[in-house]
């Protein structure tokens, strides 16, 4: 149970905060490196350890709330990939908005990173030399993000869920291992997986949630353009009207922080990767 009772303009306001702060930690100057043009271009890692910090950051986002003290809407039992991430909160935004009645801009980017995840990915002659074992593997994109991103962040003797993914997705690819097998198979998975495969396809996913960043953005800029009021002509002074149905102590500092967001715009460009980024697994 919600342990306030959140109305649903705050919960959107809650959603809106946690995504743009994820995406903001993830999609920035610091992780990647600057670039000189917006199209046709491709996005690098300062460092690879920057590449794995951002592994770890995807994952966060694309695992719902542990716990949901906000009352948001419930994610239905029978649902898998995509829906099972904060992705199925702004697509509920996106079909029942509140701030804005007009939500394409938002829900358009959410839904493209939502089929993309999806996908299947297939890698032909990934060599697991632990087991020697060579074969093709085929599974949604998200699996391997999620399975990379949780070997970055957690020590061995914390990967047993990992294993169990590692041997249900070799059986499920025709190879029955054992769970030893699958610990053994691990490393060989995150270099394949991680520095080669999500190596790829960096640069895609961080053009996607830029694009979600700058959805989120102009959905909210005519809430921006309602609430901001100069308070003094002769200075920089302003407050925001907070909407009527925002009155906790947490939604009001979330919509103030949301607005001075937008107040000062993603300080990263919309850009566009080259296609030959997006041709392969």
């Amino acid at each position: 149970m919600p342990s306030y009772n959140y109305t649903d303009i705050e919960r959107e306001i809650i959603v809106l905060k946690a995504v743009t702060d994820l995406i903001d930690e993830m999609v920035n100057f610091e992780i990647f490196e600057k670039f000189e043009r917006t199209r046709d271009m491709n996005m690098t890692f300062r460092t690879m350890t920057h590449q794995r910090l951002f592994n770890v950051l995807l994952v966060d986002m694309l695992t719902r709330p542990s716990k949901n003290h906000f009352g948001l809407p419930s994610v239905p039992k029978d649902a898998s990939g995509s829906v099972r991430t904060f992705l199925y909160f702004l697509g509920q935004i996106g079909e029942n908005p509140v701030l804005n009645p007009s939500s394409a801009v938002l829900l358009e980017p959410v839904e493209e990173f939502a089929t993309w995840l999806d996908g299947e990915c297939i890698v032909e002659n990934v060599w697991f030399p632990s087991i020697e074992l060579e074969t093709t593997i085929q599974m949604p994109r998200m699996s391997f993000i999620k399975i990379c991103g949780d070997i970055a962040k957690h020590c061995f003797p914390r990967l047993g869920t990992n294993a169990d993914r590692i041997q249900e997705l070799l059986a499920n690819n025709g190879h029955e291992i054992d769970i030893e097998q699958a610990y053994l198979a691990m490393p060989d998975f995150y270099q394949w997986f991680h520095h080669d495969i999500f190596s790829y396809h960096s640069s895609t996913i961080a053009e996607s949630l830029n694009n979600i960043r700058w959805g989120i953005h102009d959905y909210l800029t005519p809430e921006f353009t309602r609430s901001y009021k100069k308070t003094d002509p002769n200075s920089e002074a302003y407050k925001f009207d907070f909407p009527k149905d925002c009155t906790s102590r947490l939604g009001k500092e979330m919509y103030w922080e949301l607005m001075n967001w937008v107040r000062s715009k993603p300080y990263m460009p919309r850009f566009e990767v080259t296609k030959y980024l997006k041709m392969r697994y």
